[in-house]
């Protein structure tokens, strides 16, 4: 009884807290808001590998990430970004299978597995058929393999790298299916449902049991140099950019330390998970944090890759989410005003940006599944 107590007062407390949020969205929306970036961040100018050998991929998504958040965050940060880095920029096609606005479950599901799928599926089609995403296609054919974000990793876009269902909302069942991945390298959020299960299950025990190791927290991370890692550091979601620091570029970089030591090759995806949050929240000056913080985790990827010569970064996203238009600032204050249009997704197109052997494919106008293909092909998987 006092279970089922504790589960209705936490359920009905989420529910309080997400209406909240979309009051408060609702009352930003079509306002003007001003954001100043008080202390800009460099960037330096890459010189682009010359080889033509594709050894690795790098594929990062920008949840709800548009032309427009990109835009603002090179505007406050008076003028350059990492991503300015890019060899090439392309422009994607959205929409899912019965939707003309998608969301991150049917939009991942097209970046990781080459196919359109409904609204909410992950990681199946229409039919609810199982796909084999890039992780598990690169998995079989000996490559190093990762997943590293910032949200809970029970979230669809992570989820559609691993995982397999037809309702991205059934998340306790969902995250079952990363026992069975075999992706070498996680990192996120979520502990809350792979330990103190319904179902008795510890998907901690499981994993480890399948050769991972588990760790908590960044500095038991840090400590680990190979072998499997399934990271857990938050119950949910990771922290917001001021309390978590650079830690979605330093995951990054361990998951690409740790999977470059293949002979192979890899594979790794890295999400910019909580852009999309701050999009629904319609919180300019949060969605611009989130903006710059993985902006900097590219210039961090983009500089290894550049180093490396053999490593393909794709950079894009699943949707756009807000509406957010600039309407205002100025440069040298690093200054902006935005407005945001909507608490949901939008059906905008979205950028491709390149960096790396290969960069010339992904130019022009063409489906979010080419991203799939395109990789695939690259990698010969």
């Amino acid at each position: 009884m006092k279970r089922n107590l504790l589960i209705a007062i936490c359920a009905a407390s989420l529910l309080f807290s997400g209406i909240c949020q979309d009051m408060t969205a609702q009352s930003r929306r079509d306002k003007e808001q001003t954001y100043i970036l008080e202390t800009p961040y460099d960037v330096v100018k890459l010189t682009p590998p010359q080889g033509k050998k594709i050894k690795n991929v790098i594929l990062m998504i920008g949840d709800g990430m548009s032309l427009m958040h990109m835009y603002s965050a090179w505007t406050a940060n008076r003028g350059k970004l990492n991503l300015d880095n890019s060899q090439a920029v392309g422009l994607s096609k959205t929409y899912c299978a019965d939707k003309l606005i998608t969301d991150s479950g049917a939009g991942g599901t097209a970046l990781a597995t080459g196919y359109k799928t409904n609204y909410h599926h992950v990681g199946v089609d229409p039919d609810g058929k199982p796909l084999k995403s890039l992780s598990t296609l690169a998995g079989e054919k000996n490559m190093g393999t990762g997943i590293v974000v910032t949200c809970r990793l029970w979230d669809a876009t992570p989820a559609d790298f691993c995982c397999h269902n037809i309702d991205r909302d059934a998340e306790s069942d969902i995250v079952t299916d990363y026992v069975n991945c075999g992706v070498d390298f996680v990192f996120g959020g979520g502990s809350k449902l792979f330990e103190n299960r319904a179902d008795g299950r510890n998907l901690f025990n499981e994993l480890k049991a399948k050769g991972y190791q588990t760790p908590r927290s960044w500095d038991e991370l840090a400590k680990i140099n190979d072998g499997k890692v399934f990271c857990i550091t938050d119950t949910v979601d990771t922290p917001v950019p001021a309390e978590r620091g650079d830690l979605l570029a330093r995951a990054s970089m361990k998951a690409i330390d740790m999977l470059s030591k293949n002979e192979n090759g890899f594979f790794l995806m890295i999400e910019g998970s909580q852009l999309d949050d701050y999009g629904h929240f319609n919180d300019l000056d949060m969605l611009m944090q989130e903006v710059h913080d993985f902006d900097r985790t590219i210039g961090k990827v983009f500089e290894w890759a550049a180093q490396d010569g053999e490593t393909l970064v794709v950079v894009t996203a699943d949707h756009e989410t807000g509406g957010l238009t600039l309407v205002d600032g100025d440069l040298k204050e690093g200054r902006i005003v935005g407005k945001f249009s909507t608490g949901g997704h939008s059906g905008v197109m979205v950028p491709v940006y390149t960096f790396g052997p290969g960069y010339e494919n992904f130019t022009g106008i063409f489906e979010n599944t080419d991203v799939f293909w395109k990789i695939k092909k690259l990698l010969n998987l």
